[in-house]
């Protein structure tokens, strides 16, 4: 097999990286009816396009997709190199089942037998 790619091949392949995992950003911010897509995400804050800056305040909820991930309370936001940066007053996560009021018995069998 022949592992030598001419300079062009390999910067197209790179790009088409590239184009593929921007394209594959799936995480977004919905505030009511309005969706805006989320450059980059951390634990106090997040990135998102420069025309935000003045539109997002109060508790928003942020989606992976279709997936709902977290609750968040924005108490801020400011315009640094072409992004808006949002801090969080808290973020939590969205639970997918209800909470249990009782403790779960970790020894519990999975599942019964019935006898024959």
């Amino acid at each position: 097999m022949n592992d030598y790619l001419p300079d062009a091949v390999t910067k197209g392949l790179q790009d088409a990286r590239k184009h593929s995992l921007a394209r594959g950003k799936r995480l977004c911010v919905h505030d009511g009816d309005n969706v805006y897509r989320i450059h980059r995400f951390w634990q106090d804050g997040m990135a998102l396009d420069e025309t935000i800056c003045d539109k997002l305040r109060g508790r928003v909820d942020i989606y992976d997709g279709a997936r709902h991930l977290y609750q968040a309370l924005i108490i801020g936001s400011q315009v640094t190199g072409g992004e808006t940066l949002v801090s969080f007053k808290w973020l939590h996560p969205v639970r997918d089942s209800a909470p249990l009021d009782f403790a779960p018995d970790v020894a519990a069998p999975a599942g019964l037998l019935a006898r024959p």
